[in-house]
């Protein structure tokens, strides 16, 4: 077996069976999970629609890199979202879902033969696990850098070395942040821009969350965009974007890569091998969800309600405020997160993350300790109702 199998710790929410072994909820409430960032609003019916209307293409064998009707609205929606003019020969890419492609790029990118040391791959921390995974797998070693309330979720990069930097080979970066909503601003990407140049590293920007936001007039900016409004090119930069959270339909597992055209030729080779096209149903239906603003504004509108109305109750009883986007609540809790988490099944059947359980110890500190992950996932009457529970369960702490 690969021996880098070894090093993967278990996923999040084999963690989470395992502290929950022996409780026994209480059988006065009914469980409320709020734990996996799963979206529960409803996938609009045009999606669906245009899913089973397109059931003749599961006859014909898809292309690894997409119709060009695909590549052409993921395009559009480029210009209309970011107000970018992308080839969508060349520097767009349809993926399984940005999972499966922040991964597999991983394995196309690191060259663990380059002189110089062990490659490092650099994630933030808290973060997404599958970043870790793809730098074990191949053959990297995985680098953190916290991210704090104490200075905004920002990165310190004065964590690593000079010589550490220079092994860096690729960076995650995901904005809007999970599990902390942090966005960066224009000035944030123009530093991690400065030192991919000095130091020559790709920058994989995770943009799954981008559509779940606040205030319409100031949408997160995207990696490509800061790019081109600080006039760059898009070298040793791509963006990975999804339909999962943006149009509720996480298991049509529909997304794209877009940016340096130069590391899409070489990711397209490896996924013509790792044989990962997209079903012709579900690149027909995407075509239909990536046309449409209207279904998102929706979904915006509904998460800005239930963020507007249980961020201030849970706010009176843990340290959280409004995250800069994202459907997620990072709450600081007065006990061990674990301790949190555990008790809150037991005595109000609230099923929550344990921050402890997204990051890893670097310089001393797990980021994660003493914090939750709070996903408002579920409808409004539920999110209300879980976070009443919260706060009364907080409140006898």
């Amino acid at each position: 077996m690969n021996p880098h199998l070894a090093q993967l710790q278990p996923y999040p929410f084999e963690k989470l069976r395992a502290l929950f072994a022996g409780v026994t909820p209480n059988p006065a409430y009914k469980e409320i999970k709020l734990s996996i960032g799963e979206p529960q609003h409803a996938t609009p019916s045009f999606i669906m629609d245009a899913l089973a209307g397109s059931l003749k293409g599961l006859a014909n064998y898809p292309t690894t890199q997409g119709t060009p009707a695909l590549r052409q609205a993921i395009g559009t929606w480029c210009r209309r979202r970011y107000g970018l003019e992308l080839n969508p020969e060349t520097e767009i890419l349809p993926v399984n879902g940005s999972r499966e492609a922040l991964f597999s790029f991983a394995q196309t990118l690191i060259d663990p033969a380059r002189a110089g040391g062990t490659p490092i791959v650099v994630s933030p921390n808290p973060f997404y696990q599958i970043y870790e995974g793809a730098a074990y797998l191949a053959g990297a070693e995985p680098r953190f850098l916290n991210t704090l309330p104490d200075n905004g979720f920002a990165f310190d990069y004065a964590q690593l070395t000079p010589e550490e930097w220079a092994r860096v080979q690729l960076f995650y970066v995901c904005s809007p942040a999970n599990p902390t909503g942090k966005v960066l601003s224009l000035a944030d990407w123009k530093t991690l821009f400065e030192l991919s140049d000095r130091y020559g590293f790709v920058i994989a920007s995770d943009e799954c969350y981008s559509e779940i936001y606040f205030d319409e007039a100031n949408p997160p900016i995207g990696g490509l965009q800061a790019a081109q409004l600080l006039g760059r090119s898009f070298d040793r930069l791509v963006m990975f974007s999804s339909l999962s959270k943006r149009s509720n339909v996480p298991g049509m597992r529909s997304g794209f890569v877009a940016g340096d055209a130069k590391l899409l030729k070489s990711f397209l080779l490896y996924r013509t091998y790792h044989g990962c096209a997209m079903a012709p149903p579900v690149q027909a239906a995407s075509v239909a969800a990536w046309n449409d603003e209207a279904h998102v504004l929706d979904n915006r509108n509904q998460y800005r309600a239930k963020f507007a109305a249980c961020t201030p109750l849970i706010s009176e009883v843990l340290g959280t405020g409004m995250p800069d986007a994202s459907f997620y609540l990072w709450a600081k809790t007065p006990i061990a997160d674990t301790d949190f988490a555990r008790a809150l099944l037991e005595h109000y059947n609230v099923v929550v993350l344990p921050g402890s359980f997204l990051a890893r110890e670097a310089d001393g500190v797990n980021p994660g300790a003493r914090f939750i992950r709070i996903a408002l996932v579920a409808g409004m009457d539920e999110c209300l109702e879980a976070t009443r529970r919260i706060r009364e369960f907080a409140q006898q702490l």
